[in-house]
């Protein structure tokens, strides 16, 4: 391509980003969202081929669910948010040489709030 064209916009995301921001918007409604629906929320003048893409590496990595709805398909997410995030951090610390110590790191790092609700959900208060 000649020129620099839109990828010299300051605002240009990285595919995580957008991935980031699709599932967003997936949890924020109770319903599945077509590609139409979830470009119109995301805005920023996102192209819809964009979002389908976004959307197939999400299907891809089994994050999102695909409903068929005539010949429009609809998509949901496949886990909520604290699912996904706590997913994230078991495969971090398995990745880990000794994960006892990042526990040990990731617990200094609790605010108040937090620290209360680890003791909390510990004891067998939460869940």
């Amino acid at each position: 391509m000649a020129g620099t064209g839109s990828r010299s916009r300051a605002e240009r995301r990285s595919a995580g980003e957008l991935e980031s921001e699709v599932l967003a918007t997936l949890w924020a409604t109770e319903r599945p969202l077509t590609p139409a629906e979830i470009q119109a929320d995301i805005g920023g003048g996102l192209a819809y081929n964009t979002v389908h893409t976004i959307l197939k590496r999400l299907y891809d990595k089994g994050l999102v669910l695909r409903d068929a709805d005539g010949r429009r398909g609809a998509y949901r997410p496949a886990k909520n948010a604290a699912e996904l995030t706590a997913e994230a951090m078991h495969e971090a610390l398995d990745r880990g040489p000794d994960p006892i110590a990042a526990l040990q790191q990731f617990v200094t790092g609790l605010s108040p709030e937090e620290e209360r609700a680890l003791r909390e959900l510990l004891a067998g208060g939460g869940a």
